[in-house]
């Protein structure tokens, strides 16, 4: 279990983020049009998960948008932005913002993305979301980057984690 906070306050997660060179977890998520996708789909790329507890926050949605900008331009890197959010919500989301450099993925069906990654709220008003955090996979589906951001509030580290790719 990992701690962070909300608002200073603290505030427990289900476990910890996958290790550097570890092989990522597997998962099933659901996309904006409602069909799934798997890690396992996504072959020969670098993958960038922002994870974070909801699109209606400023913080996650600056956060989308900043990956968004920073994935422009970039071959072989893929940005995944993973909520709970309904896939209705990350859909009218990125049609609003103009983002087209990331794919929204939607874990409202199943709990074990959040399990497999440690980062399920488990206390606080938040309990049930994801906690702010970014996992970089390398081409060859392993860990090499990842960050639990300490305070809800905050924005994760971009630099560091576009340093990796």
């Amino acid at each position: 279990m990992a701690k962070i906070t909300l608002k200073g306050n603290p505030v427990n997660t289900s476990g910890n983020l996958p290790v550097k060179g570890c092989k990522a977890p597997d998962f099933l998520l659901v996309k904006s049009d409602l069909t799934t996708l798997r890690l396992s789909e996504l072959n020969s790329e670098k993958i960038i998960l922002n994870i974070f507890p909801s699109l209606d926050t400023s913080v996650c949605a600056t956060a989308v948008r900043k990956f968004n900008q920073l994935a422009a331009g970039r071959t072989n890197v893929l940005v995944l932005a993973i909520s709970k959010d309904l896939p209705f919500a990350h859909g009218r989301f990125c049609s609003t913002e103009g983002i087209t450099n990331v794919v929204t993925l939607s874990g409202f069906r199943d709990t074990a993305f959040g399990k497999a990654y440690g980062i399920d709220i488990v206390d606080g008003p938040m309990a049930g979301l994801y906690a702010r955090s970014v996992v970089v996979i390398d081409e060859s589906g392993h860990v090499v980057y990842n960050q639990l951001v300490p305070e809800i509030g905050q924005e994760p580290d971009y630099d560091s984690a576009l340093k990796v790719l």
